[in-house]
């Protein structure tokens, strides 16, 4: 009895810091001082001259308007969590697993501009953070959209209700820092180039 009351005050509160929650957000903050490393070594790096300056690809511009789409999409899957609106987030959840593919599409299609426009991974400096970055960021991306799926997995497993809410709370949580890390690269090198 005590063990469920204690399970219902857990899926209820958000607040709760539960042991799979701590390690998301040690993975963050570790991934945000992995990007915040890189991006500290791109701009000393830039400083020591031999930089070359170049346009980034049209499809980065895209791909930053679709994962901020893609947050959408994944927030209305939590408040469609909690309402227990099973279709809204089976089709929510779909949603955002789709543009997280098309994101990660699009970011091969910004390389192959790239290359089209003879920027290569080995080349100047400059050329190369652009591609490190972006490739570790879709490393990241990749993780989470087989969390999306999984979760999406779950819902159809009707594991994901407002009572159960952990799975679904945990996946916006990094799929939102996802977004927020794209837009915040996309914006430095536009910056910082």
């Amino acid at each position: 009895m005590i063990a469920t009351v204690n399970q219902n005050i857990n899926t209820e509160n958000e607040a709760v810091i539960t042991p799979k929650k701590f390690v998301l957000w040690l993975l963050i903050v570790a991934s945000v001082m992995l990007f915040a490393g890189l991006t500290s070594a791109y701009i000393v790096r830039r400083g020591e001259g031999n930089w070359l300056s170049f346009d980034l690809p049209s499809m980065f511009a895209y791909t930053t308007g679709i994962i901020a789409l893609s947050s959408v999409t994944m927030q209305w899957a939590l408040i469609s969590a909690k309402k227990d609106e099973l279709k809204n987030l089976k089709i929510a959840l779909t949603l955002t697993l789709a543009l997280g593919v098309l994101f990660g599409i699009g970011q091969w299609i910004g390389w192959q501009q790239l290359i089209a426009n003879n920027i290569h991974l080995v080349g100047n400096p400059s050329e190369s953070f652009v591609y490190i970055i972006s490739g570790i960021h879709l490393v990241h991306m990749l993780g989470g959209i087989v969390f999306v799926l999984v979760v999406l997995v779950k819902t159809l497993q009707f594991n994901v209700h407002k009572k159960n809410l952990l799975s679904i709370s945990l996946c916006t949580t990094f799929w939102h820092f996802l977004g927020a890390m794209w837009i915040y690269l996309y914006f430095f090198f536009l910056l910082n180039r």
